[in-house]
Order: C-alpha cells, then structure tokens, then sequence
C-alpha cells in the first residue's frame, strides 16, 4: 500500500458523512507506518473503542469504510476464524465488525458485516510464516498465496458495502 495522507484517508470513506470522517482519530502510530508491509490500513479509534475503520487501496484510489464492533468485545471460550486473513495459528480475539451500506442503503439502515481480526493484525498475520511442520511447499510461496487471498476478500467485503 502507498502512504497516504490523513485527509486522502478522511475523503476516502463511503459509509459515513464528512462530519464522522473528520472526526475519526487515526492510529497513534500512524507517522511511524510500514506503509509497503500494509495491504489496507485498519485501526480502532482510540476515543471510540468499538468503532473501528478500514482503508483498502484500489485502482481508482482509497475506499474507506466505517465500522462498528459489538458491545462487550469478542465472546470468550470460543475460537472464531478472521474472515479476511484466516490465520489458523492467531491467537488474536475476531469481533463481528459491521459497516453501514454505501448510499441511500445505508441511510436506511441496512448494514453487512463480517468476523476480522479486533484490532486488524490480518496484514501482520498473512505475513508470518507457517510453522515448517504444517505445510510441503515453499514457505515464501504460501506467505504471497496468503496475501492475495487477504486483498481478494478484502475487496469482496468491499464489494458488499458497496452493493455492488
């Protein structure tokens, strides 16, 4: 993923007004980003813990996409699989995230969601190795399967807000 500029960010999202987009806090770390190692850029705002916002690169520039995580957190005692990364070997609590639809949809209250990674480690997941024991083939080639996998339901998620 490109740098990004926190108002090219802000412009970017398709589910919420411009009132909400300048109002959303950006990552703490966000000066200090490993842009090259992202495949979306995903955080919690730190002043509002269940809202949550994804920003995915694409051919006609970013598309971010508000969302909202479940009261109470992920449930305990329960494994839940991250619909995006679908790290098997993550240790990480996966919450329901759910984005209002793009447009007239949305400000009628319709709204889709899907299980992600709470706190959107799924670019850091996709990236790790496999344990040697679990697979044949070269590791390298799993970690890039990984991440093709990751875009491609990444921008099919998008697709859902969208409703396209």
């Amino acid at each position: 993923m490109q740098s990004a500029t926190p108002q090219q960010i802000r412009s970017s999202f398709i589910n919420a007004s411009r009132s909400e987009a300048a109002k959303l806090t950006l990552p703490k770390d966000f000066d200090s980003l490993d842009w090259e190692s992202l495949d979306f850029l995903g955080w919690r705002d730190a002043k509002m813990p269940l809202r949550g916002y994804l920003v995915v690169p694409g051919p006609k520039g970013l598309t971010g996409i508000m969302l909202r995580a479940p009261e109470g957190g992920a449930r305990k005692n329960r494994s839940v699989l991250c619909e995006l990364c679908r790290d098997v070997f993550s240790k990480e609590d996966v919450l329901l995230w759910v984005a209002r639809r793009a447009g007239q949809p949305g400000r009628d209250g319709n709204t889709v969601g899907t299980l992600i990674c709470a706190d959107f480690l799924c670019c850091a997941n996709v990236r790790k190795e496999p344990p040697a024991s679990e697979i044949n083939p070269d590791p390298a080639v799993v970690v890039k399967r990984q991440i093709l996998g990751l875009q491609d339901r990444t921008d099919q998620f998008l697709s859902r807000v969208r409703g396209t």
